[in-house]
């Protein structure tokens, strides 16, 4: 299938994202100009002007003080770059509903994949559908299609915007002025000297020519934008596995009938994955108002599942904790289901003693835990490859795939008491000893102000720190098992060895057995 771009470009961006939040509505003509300004060189610079500013001289670069000489009545307000970046982000966004394949284009400008969406868009239709959207937004749009990305950007933003049809590149481009190449300043005025005025006049020229002369960047770029190679857009979000959607014909208004259609998706997307022999991680649920806004809801398992019940009780949890509730505005143009990550999922037969059963319930109950207090609140231990008993374990978020290269945990001793507690403190708390012997174990030790008399002890088991990372290591541990004359085990150690440095060696109680 023949690719094909869509570009936006929103020329006046900053002003009219400044005009949207001042005065939500069309500009007037007797309105005041408006330029936004930034500081540069010690003065106060133009770096954005509005239509009306332009037409009457003013440009990007001049002073603030030329800028009033010419135009009292100016309005000069300061530059936001970072409102405009979010602002663009949030129209990317709202392309997500034609095209799961957006990414930004500087600037002030985005493109778009739409490779196979005349399914449910026509060109024209979506050229029309977006234009009226940005200009009730009271946004100024430019827009082209094309087989590249940068043919459609130089026929927007350089041309007449419209459709370019599929083969037809070379011959529109052509027609285009040399800037449409958009080389560094000095490149454009060396082909405006050798009378290379369009860019049909460059594309006359031999490209090893054109290589020798100004690099090979320019052969590059003239051979994307006249159709000749497509190297692709990188989207501002990962492609999805699997994505289903519904548009609606009229904005739904309807919040509490938002359940069926989820159903139906997850239904659908369900399907998919079975036929597919998979199951998903991830599942996005997008929903697009009206007016632009998206609001986007995610599920997270920790196994793979295409359970559609399962998935519904964490839909209905990621409901309930829902700090603002789902506002329709003015309605919800579409709902989107996205499944971001599938992994293999076989049919299991239960086992007749039913431990599959329970394995598939704590599952569910993690999920539902993750969904209702967050994926970051929700941990579990996995195993690292470390003799360090403080780095032979960490944490990661209950749902989280399992790595590839895991390790496992240690087999448990049998025939005796374990070699480690499963309580331990972080960091080690300090204790006060008294030992028969100095490198012997204590015979009491001082732990929250109570004194614990020593019935028995085990040790020392000696762990040197990891000498082959970089940075400070720590001294030699000595690990004692102790047991008080109350029957209470404790895992003491003794940080450092006598007659080695300054400082005398310090205890610590690590943890406690149950």
């Amino acid at each position: 299938m023949s690719r094909r771009y869509l570009t936006l470009w929103l020329p006046f961006l900053p002003t009219d994202r400044l005009r949207r939040i001042q005065a939500p509505r069309p500009a007037g003509p007797d309105e005041a100009p408006v330029a936004l300004i930034e500081k540069d060189r010690g003065g106060l610079r133009l770096v954005h002007c509005d239509r009306r500013a332009l037409a009457l001289g003013l440009t990007p670069g001049m002073t603030l003080a030329d800028a009033r000489a010419r135009i009292p009545d100016l309005v000069a307000q300061a530059a936001q770059p970072e409102a405009d970046r979010d602002f663009l982000g949030r129209l990317a966004a709202y392309c997500d509903r034609f095209t799961p394949l957006v990414a930004l284009d500087g600037p002030h400008g985005l493109v778009l994949d739409i490779t196979g969406c005349s399914r449910l868009f026509s060109e024209i239709d979506l050229l029309a559908l977006i234009a009226r959207r940005m200009s009730a937004g009271g946004l100024t749009l430019r827009a082209a299609i094309a087989g590249t990305p940068e043919a459609a950007r130089a026929v927007c933003r350089f041309g007449a915007g419209g459709i370019v049809a599929q083969g037809d590149e070379e011959a529109t481009i052509s027609r285009l002025p040399a800037a449409a190449l958009e080389v560094p300043e000095e490149t454009l005025m060396a082909l405006s000297r050798a009378g290379l005025k369009t860019v049909a006049d460059v594309a006359d020229r031999a490209p090893a020519a054109l290589t020798a002369r100004f690099g090979s960047g320019l052969a590059t770029r003239l051979s994307r934008m006249l159709g000749h190679e497509d190297i692709r857009i990188t989207p501002l979000r990962p492609l999805p596995d699997c994505v289903v959607e519904r548009h609606f014909p009229e904005p739904l208004l309807d919040v509490a009938g938002l359940e069926r259609i989820v159903t139906r998706l997850m239904t659908e997307a369900a399907g998919v994955l079975e036929r597919r022999g998979e199951g998903g991680r991830v599942f996005e649920v997008s929903f697009f108002r009206s007016d632009g806004a998206v609001r986007r809801l995610i599920l997270e398992t920790g196994r793979p599942s295409r359970d559609i019940q399962a998935l519904l009780r964490l839909w209905r949890e990621r409901i309930d904790t829902l700090s603002d509730t789902l506002d329709p505005g003015f309605g919800f143009d579409a709902v989107k289901l996205a499944v971001s990550v599938c992994e293999p999922l076989s049919d299991v037969q239960t086992s007749l003693d039913g431990r599959a059963d329970e394995d598939d319930a704590v599952a569910n109950l993690v999920d539902r835990l993750v969904t209702r207090f967050g994926r970051d609140r929700v941990l579990r231990f996995i195993a690292r490859d470390s003799h360090d008993p403080r780095r032979e374990a960490r944490t990661v978020p209950a749902n989280a795939p399992m790595p590839a290269s895991r390790v496992s945990w240690p087999p448990p001793e049998r025939d005796g008491p374990p070699a480690r507690p499963l309580h331990l403190f972080e960091p080690p708390q300090p204790v006060e000893t008294l030992a028969e012997v100095p490198d012997g174990p204590p015979l009491r030790f001082r732990w929250r102000r109570i004194l614990h008399e020593i019935a028995r002890a085990e040790g020392p088991e000696r762990i040197a720190p990891e000498w082959w990372r970089d940075g400070p290591q720590p001294p030699i541990r000595d690990y004692y098992r102790v047991e008080d004359a109350e029957g209470r085990r404790f895992w003491l150690f003794r940080s450092g060895l006598y007659g080695r440095g300054a400082e005398p060696p310090r205890w610590f109680l690590h943890g406690l057995f149950a």
